[in-house]
C-alpha cells in the first residue's frame, strides 16, 4: 500500500486528487503545511506526495517551486483539478443563521463576490478548508460555516447551504506528484518536462534559450522566475514544456544544458492535458 502525503486532511482538494490519480489502495499522510509534506517525503514517511503548484486565478505558488528545487524532489506526474467551493454547516440551519465563515485565505478571496451579498457574515482566515469543516462537526459549532469541497460535507456530515459560491466558475489548480527518487519512465510515455536553469546577465540570453525550444518543436506552457537567495538580483528560471517527440525534447535538452548554468531536470512525465 502506497503512502501518499497530501497538504490538508480528508475532504480537501489534495484528497480529491489522491482519489482520482491513484487507486483506492493508498494510505494518506495528512500534512497541514507544504513544509511538513516535504519533510514527510524526505524522512521516508511517505512514498509520494501531491503538491498544488499553480492556480488559474492565483497563479504560481512560488514557495512550492523553491521546495521542489531545494530538496531535489522529482516530479513524476501532474493532475488538473477544477475547483468548486461550497458553503457548509451543521444540519438544520440556513444562511441567515450563519454569523461566521472560516476558510483558507485563497478560498475566501475566490468567493469574495458571494459574501458581498451577506455583509453580516464575518470572514475568518484558517489554515485549511476541510480542517474547518472537521472542527465544525467535532465541536458542533452552530452559526459557523466552512468553505470546502463537497466531499468534506459527506465525510463530516455537514449540510451544503450554497453550491458553487466561487466568483469565477472556470477555476483550476494544477497539482504535481512528487517523490525523492528519479523514476524510470519509458520515453514513449513522457510528453512533458519541468526544467530549471540560470542564465548570465547578457542581452538576449533568455530569448536564445526560448528560440532553441521553439526550433526543437517544444511548446512552452509555463515560465516562472525565482530569485537566487545567495546571489542578489540573480534569478533561476523554471519552465514547463510539452512535446510530441521525445527526440525533439532530448535535442533541446542537450543544447540548453550547454547554454545555461546549473541546469536541472525537475521531472519528465506524461502531460496531464493529453
Amino acid at each position: 500500500m502506497k503512502k501518499i502525503a497530501i497538504q490538508g486532511i480528508q475532504g480537501s482538494n489534495h484528497h480529491i486528487v489522491a482519489q482520482k490519480y491513484y487507486s483506492d489502495n493508498i494510505q494518506l499522510n495528512e500534512c497541514l503545511s507544504f513544509d511538513s509534506l516535504t519533510d514527510s517525503l524526505l524522512k521516508k514517511k511517505s512514498d509520494e506526495a501531491i503538491m498544488a503548484i499553480e492556480n488559474t486565478i492565483a497563479g504560481s505558488i512560488i514557495p512550492n517551486y523553491a521546495l521542489i528545487d531545494k530538496h531535489n524532489l522529482h516530479i513524476t506526474g501532474e493532475y488538473y483539478l477544477p475547483i468548486h467551493h461550497h458553503l457548509m454547516a451543521l444540519p438544520n440551519q440556513n444562511i441567515k443563521d450563519i454569523k461566521e465563515v472560516c476558510s483558507h485565505p485563497m478560498a475566501l478571496l475566490q468567493c469574495k463576490e458571494f459574501f458581498k451579498n451577506h455583509p453580516s457574515i464575518k470572514l475568518v482566515e484558517d489554515v485549511d478548508t476541510s480542517a474547518v469543516a472537521k472542527a465544525i462537526a467535532k465541536q458542533q459549532l452552530k452559526g459557523v460555516a466552512a468553505i470546502a469541497p463537497k466531499i468534506a460535507a459527506d465525510i463530516f456530515d455537514l449540510e451544503v447551504l450554497e453550491d458553487e459560491i466561487q466568483t469565477i466558475k472556470n477555476n483550476e489548480t494544477r497539482f504535481v506528484i512528487l517523490q525523492t527518487k528519479k523514476p524510470i519512465n519509458q520515453t514513449n510515455y513522457i510528453s512533458k518536462a519541468s526544467l530549471r536553469f540560470e542564465l548570465d546577465h547578457k542581452r538576449g540570453s533568455l530569448a536564445t534559450v526560448l528560440n532553441v525550444m521553439s526550433d526543437c518543436k517544444l511548446n512552452l506552457t509555463k515560465i516562472q522566475s525565482l530569485p537566487i537567495i545567495e546571489t542578489p538580483w540573480k534569478y533561476a528560471f523554471f519552465v514547463d514544456v510539452t512535446f510530441n517527440s521525445y527526440d525533439d525534447y532530448s535535442k533541446a535538452k542537450s543544447i540548453i544544458e550547454i547554454m545555461a548554468n546549473n541546469f536541472k531536470i525537475l521531472g519528465e512525465y506524461k502531460n496531464g492535458r493529453s
